[in-house]
Parts: structure tokens; sequence; C-alpha cells
């Protein structure tokens, strides 16, 4: 059984040969805005699940997804090939490509801490008048000791 180092390892180079590989080889149209962000390895080092994003998402136009799915899976034989030359293991791994959900989370985190913000800002507007419920000073003074007479 393969240790995880080994693992973690082969996944790391599974990741640069497959970027490269979109990088400089592949010629797909719908692949030009894809990125590898990361890539995982089953213990027995026979499946690997590539993840990846689509980048260049703006207002005007959203990336093409689907599309980039489509393209990935179509050239993922010519992937795997490229991973099997490029690692020299005995078995090379089938690969499965997974779009990665980081920037979307991510996103969804900015939204909510700018809303914590705006809630914030509510909050310190409101306090910035008030006036204590109660005394202003809700603390009771210290005693004065009497002096003891002899």
């Amino acid at each position: 059984m393969p240790d995880a180092p080994r693992a973690r390892k082969l996944a790391k180079r599974i990741v640069r040969i497959v970027a490269s590989a979109l990088e400089h080889e592949v010629k797909d149209p719908r692949l030009a805005s894809v990125t590898i962000t990361d890539a995982k390895i089953t213990a027995d080092l026979r499946d690997a699940t590539v993840y990846y994003t689509v980048l260049g998402e703006s207002l005007d136009s959203p990336p093409d997804r689907a599309a980039a799915a489509a393209a990935l899976d179509s050239v993922k034989g010519v992937l795997r090939t490229k991973v099997g030359q490029g690692t020299g293991v005995r078995f090379t791994p089938t690969l499965a490509f997974v779009a990665d959900s980081i920037p979307e989370d991510a996103r969804h985190i900015d939204e909510l801490l700018a809303k914590a913000k705006e809630a914030d800002a509510e909050v310190a507007r409101l306090a910035n008048g008030a006036q204590p419920a109660g005394d202003p000073d809700p603390y009771k003074p210290p005693r004065e000791e009497e002096p003891l007479e002899d």
C-alpha cells in the first residue's frame, strides 16, 4: 500500500502536467480560461480527481462552465496519456474532472462579511448618541471608612 506522501507528490505532479498540457498542447478555445487548482488521488494510485476553475468571469459574460466541462471530458484521454508519460508510474491513474467551488464559496463569504460590516456600522450609528438606561455610573462608590475613636 503506498504511503500518503507519495500520493500527495503524485497529485502535485498530475496538477503540473495537466496544467502544462492545457496551456501548451491542447488547442481547444473552450479551455483557454480553465485553471487547474488541485488534484486528489486515491490510496491505490488508480483514480485521480482533478479540480479546476473557469476564470475570466465578468458581469457581461459569465464563463461557460458547461462548455469547459465538455472540453475537459473530450481531452481526458490525451491528458491521461500525458500524465502517464510524465509520471512514470506503473499504472496511469484515470482522470475525473470536477469544477472547484472555491471561487463561489469565497464570493459568498465576501458577501456575508459585507453584510456583517453593514450591521456593525448600523449598530455603531445607533449607539453613537445613545444614553445609558440606568444611572450614568452604575457602580456604587466605595464606602469611606470612619476613623476609629480611642
